[in-house]
């Protein structure tokens, strides 16, 4: 995640940044992809720190890891650029928001369609509304 996120940035910086009042191309993807990269360490962070604490627990030596959360998110990207490209914004928003929530093993069915019917809601007023981004809420045979 930190490789991709640094990636990111090191691509947006091939174009103009800009400013706050007036981002260039370079803008958004550099600054997703600081988020992303400092995200990764963080996550790499705790993971040792929880790694760590685990070591003295009987039984964790040869523990398989847990793959649920990692499929989940790799999938939901996978939905997001499908139905991003074939169904719009918000198809795209909750398949993404729905199938990772899923990952998480506390989660329920109703919780994760809550959480991404609201996640809708903000994808569409920061994105569509907000900033104006050129992705129609709804694109079903386009």
């Amino acid at each position: 995640m930190t490789l991709i996120g640094l990636s990111a940035v090191v691509a947006g910086m091939q174009y103009r940044i800009g400013t706050l009042r007036q981002m260039g191309p370079g803008f958004f993807p550099a600054a997703v992809g600081t988020l992303l990269a400092l995200v990764g360490v963080l996550i790499a962070v705790s993971a040792r720190n929880a790694t760590e604490s685990a070591k003295g627990a009987p039984g964790h030596s040869h523990d398989l890891p847990d793959l649920r959360g990692a499929v989940a998110i790799v999938v939901g990207v996978l939905a997001f650029l499908l139905f991003g490209k074939f169904g719009g914004l918000v198809p795209a928003t909750f398949a993404i928001v729905f199938i990772s929530a899923l990952g998480d093993r506390s989660n329920t069915v109703k919780q994760a369609v809550v959480l991404a019917a609201a996640m809708c809601v903000v994808a569409v007023v920061v994105f569509w509304w907000a900033l104006q981004l050129q992705l129609p809420l709804f694109a079903w045979g386009a």
